[in-house]
Formats: structure tokens, sequence, C-alpha cells
């Protein structure tokens, strides 16, 4: 088998990263980059992903800004489509793009389960049908999905993402069954608490009752929260050994274990959790 038959890990190799503008899609351009992989950064927020791009550009690496909105098919079809013809392969889809709305069950619209799956289930499912086809017939990829800790486990307050994130560990290990007789990987990441935009909400997210950002990034920022750069090298080393579920930082493997143990535990530990973010909400309420 040639060098242009099999995937490139990750000199020389092509990878298109979805929300690749901020967050962890950011995090993974600048260092996909750094090592001599040509990244098309695909986001909504075009002025930010063309930012991200120039800035890459500038440092001697190789990166494209692409708006799209996964939640369009057509947006993603078109994005692949277009790097393909261009670079002539694609070595890494990142299905990364994804929002989190914050709140109680009982709180939320309908509106707002609709906007989490069409965004972090509906746009995954977009990035896999249009990477999938054009892997199978080069005979290698690697399909990355961004699951999160969320979808292994119970995760209270985020019901919306942590129904998303199930579906998306899902649909993930059953591709990963199917597509390794044609040489295409697949893999389940899922971050623990990041140090992203997404924790006060990020751009298309929110939090349903409206509470003092300074207050809510301060107790964010009290749990310690993982930085993006040190997460990304951590990734990229599972990524580049073809782990099928990928769990950092290190202290939410231990949290998947006991529940994989003792799912009755891990709810106990979900109820715990609950308990502890309503009294802190009730806490920002009261400084309003």
């Amino acid at each position: 088998m040639s060098d242009g038959d099999m995937i490139r890990v990750f000199y020389g190799a092509v990878a298109i990263i979805t929300g690749g503008a901020s967050g962890i899609g950011r995090g993974f351009g600048e260092a996909l980059a750094a090592r001599g992989c040509e990244v098309v950064l695909a986001d909504r927020q075009i002025d930010l992903a063309e930012e991200v791009a120039a800035g890459i550009n500038a440092t001697g690496g190789q990166a494209t800004a692409v708006e799209v909105d996964v939640v369009r098919h057509e947006d993603v079809v078109r994005v692949v489509e277009q790097t393909v013809e261009r670079c002539g392969r694609l070595d890494y889809m990142f299905n990364n793009a994804g929002i989190v709305i914050f709140g109680e069950a009982s709180e939320y619209e309908i509106q707002d389960w609709d906007r989490s799956i069409d965004v972090n289930l509906r746009g995954v499912i977009h990035g896999v049908d249009a990477a999938y086809r054009v892997m199978i017939e080069q005979g290698f990829g690697h399909i990355i999905n961004t699951g999160s800790i969320a979808g292994l486990m119970p995760w209270p307050m985020e019901i919306g993402y942590s129904t998303t994130k199930h579906a998306v560990v899902g649909l993930t290990n059953s591709l990963r069954a199917e597509a390794a007789h044609a040489g295409v990987r697949v893999s389940a990441l899922c971050p623990g608490l990041i140090q992203t935009p997404i924790l006060d909400g990020g751009k298309y997210g929110k939090w349903i009752r409206e509470y003092p950002k300074d207050e809510v990034r301060k107790y964010m920022e009290s749990v310690r929260p993982l930085p993006i750069d040190k997460f990304v090298q951590l990734a990229l080393k599972q990524i580049a050994r073809n782990k099928a579920i990928i769990v950092l930082p290190m202290m939410y493997r231990i949290f998947w274990r006991l529940h994989r143990m003792s799912p009755l535990l891990g709810i106990a530990i979900a109820r715990m959790l609950f308990q502890t973010m309503r009294k802190q909400l009730k806490k920002f309420e009261s400084t309003r």
C-alpha cells in the first residue's frame, strides 16, 4: 500500500473541523496545523474562523476557513466535496460543533430540545454521512465525533446535551464496528470539563435562566476545567492510536468506570451533582 492509499498521522494529512473557529475545534486546528496537517475550519462564525486561519497561515501552517452550518446537510456535503476536490484526500473529519443549553428539564421548551438535537446529533450525522462515503472510496480515513462524559453517564442540568451526546456515542461505536472492514477509523471524543466558551453558554448555547456571567464563570473555573491546549495534546495522542472512546481528563475515567460497574451508583452521583448545582444556582439568583 502506498502512502497515497493510507491515512497520514498527522504530517501531510487533510482535516475538516466543524466548530473550528473557537474552543476545542480551534485548539485542534492550531495543533494539527503545527504538526503539518492542512486544516479546514468549518464554522458559522466565518469572521472568527478566518481570523484563526490567518493566524495559522501566518505561522507557516495551512488553513482555510469555510462558512458552514452543520444543521444544513448541503453545507457539510459542500465543504467535504470541495476539500477532497482541492486536496485529493480527506484523512480526518472532526464532527465537533455543538451547543449546551443549561437548565432543568422542567424549564425546557420544545425549541430547546429541537435545537440540541439539530446541532449536536443531526450535525454529527451530516458530517458522518458526507465524510464516510469519501473515506470508504479512498480506503482510509478517521472520523472523530465529539461526544462528552455526559454521553457516557447521567449528567443533570444539561439534559438535552446529555441526550444527544449519548446518541453520538452510540452512533460512533456502531459505525466503528461497520467501518473497520473498509479501513476507516471511528472514535468518540468524550471530554469532561474543558476551558472553552461553552462553559458559560457559548455563542449559540444558553442558560435558560439568566445568571450573572461573571459569577457563572467563577464557579466554572472553581472546578478546574482542563485548558484547551493540554486537552488537545492528550487527545491527539489517543486519536493517533485509534482509540475507540477517548475520555479526558483522566479523572473522568473514574466516574465512567464507576457508572459501568454500577449504573445505580452513577445515578446517585448524578443526583448529588444536581443538588450541588441547584444550591449554587440559588446563590446566583440572590446576587441578581
